[in-house]
């Protein structure tokens, strides 16, 4: 990792397409020379300056602003310069090629995705968790989940893990350093009140837990696909709970030929919605593909809803759906068309009663939708997680309970304590990137967009 730090990079940093403006960043170490080279002339840093960018035979490509941040103070750490021009994709197309030109002496090279903020991590400008939540920020598809997101960036979700880090680190130093005296192990935990600390850290862990899965929660969502037979209301149900029209609908059976995807925001919790298309024999070639797709996004499916209509035969597709699904999806059977309901609608088999055409029985489906997804009005998350956190968060915790259980038994194994100690201060090292493997880097920063 250390040697990729030694180049310069640099890469479009700005969106794909055309816009008002467009960013070219650059990074490395000594990026003076470099900056003379491309402009013809030096740069204050920190201050903007107008100036033209000009090619190779002195003609202009561009005029814009040009920024130089001497590191480390700047994003990467390392020295970074930014030119801002017009959004045009030939314009930044020009610019990119000739910093690449210019920059050919300094070993200049394109950056990898994510390689600007794994510059920033690696030269502790960020942790990792401050890292992920910059990606989180960009993906976020609702307000709720981009607020957290900049709270978890701003390194509030870091603070809390490290202060907990801190009372483990605080307790493994009083616990290590009885070791030297063996025959004190017994009243260690009278005198430093080693059982009320643990407890305390281990309720700080639990709050920390519980506010983290509603973390994952608001940044994955919950991914629902909408299947059935003709004329069961699909497109229907898909335009209700999106409050647009989305998909066409019509009396005709077999209108939506292909998967519409949309994505809603219950309670701040993004709920991507797939109607699909029907489930039927056909001898149609189109059909036929997107029959073939519904059955793919089943197999994906957290939440399939199996949507009947009044008067229709809800339990026909039920065995091959059950049989498709995945593991982890859960099948909610839903009975579209009550308005149109002339006696009593028999509901003994869970099934949700509604009319996408009235609105009746959709908050109830809503408030289904956001249990299904484990989320709990009213304890939101602070901040964005993800489920690796949890996931250090659970170990961590299991390590701790394994250390109360240690102390409570009679003949107290104090090294086994502290070794548990040490475990769960190292889940939460993963956490913020104190202690990561490379190959969990490489996941978290290969999947940032080129640029950042």
């Amino acid at each position: 990792m250390s040697s990729s730090k030694q180049r310069p990079i640099v890469a479009i940093a700005t969106a794909p397409g055309r816009g008002g403006i467009g960013v070219i960043r650059v990074s490395g170490p000594h990026l003076g020379p470099f900056i003379y080279a491309l402009l013809g002339r030096p740069l204050e840093p920190r201050h903007a300056t107008y100036c033209r960018f000009p090619d190779a035979l002195d003609k202009t490509i561009d005029q814009g602003i040009a920024l130089y941040f001497v590191g480390p103070a700047s994003y990467t750490g390392e020295d970074v310069l930014e030119l801002q021009g017009h959004g045009g994709p030939a314009v930044m197309q020009q610019l990119l090629n000739r910093c690449l030109t210019v920059g050919a002496p300094f070993n200049i090279q394109i950056a990898s995705p994510g390689e600007f903020t794994l510059r920033a991590f690696l030269n502790d400008k960020i942790d990792l968790a401050q890292a992920e939540a910059i990606a989180d920020l960009i993906d976020a598809s609702s307000e709720a989940a981009a607020r957290a997101a900049v709270v978890s960036m701003t390194g509030s979700f870091s603070r809390v893990i490290n202060t907990l880090a801190a009372s483990i680190v605080h307790l493994r130093m009083l616990v290590e350093a009885t070791l030297d005296f063996p025959e004190e192990e017994i009243e260690f935990l009278e005198k430093y009140q080693a059982h009320n600390k643990l407890e305390i850290i281990q309720n700080e862990l639990s709050e920390i837990l519980a506010a983290s899965r509603q973390g994952v929660v608001l940044r994955e969502g919950l991914h629902v696909v909408l299947a059935g037979e003709p004329n069961v209301g699909k497109s229907s149900l898909l335009n209700a709970l999106a409050g647009q029209d989305l998909a066409i609908v019509t009396n005709i059976a077999g209108t939506t030929r292909d998967k519409v995807s949309q994505v809603i925001s219950l309670d701040g919790v993004p709920i991507t919605i797939t109607d699909t298309a029907v489930l039927r024999d056909t001898d149609d070639a189109i059909e036929t593909i997107g029959i073939e797709r519904t059955w793919a996004a089943i197999e994906q499916a957290d939440v399939i809803l199996h949507l009947s209509a009044v008067g229709s035969n809800h339990l026909t597709l039920d065995p091959e759906i059950q049989r498709r699904r995945s593991v982890k999806s859960i099948v909610l059977r839903v009975c579209n068309k009550v308005d149109l309901a002339e006696e009593f609608i028999d509901t003994t088999n869970d099934t949700l009663l509604i009319s996408a055409k009235t609105g009746l029985g959709l908050e109830t489906l809503r408030a289904k939708l956001l249990e299904l997804a484990g989320w709990n009005p009213g304890q939101e998350s602070p901040w964005l997680a993800r489920q690796r956190h949890v996931d250090a968060l659970l170990l961590a915790q299991h390590h701790l309970l394994q250390a109360s259980e240690y102390a409570l038994q009679k003949d107290l194994v104090l090294d086994l304590f502290a070794e548990e100690l040490r475990l769960a201060h190292s889940q939460l090292g993963l956490i913020t990137g104190q202690m990561t493997p490379d190959d969990l880097l490489g996941e978290i920063f290969s999947r940032f967009c080129i640029g950042k």
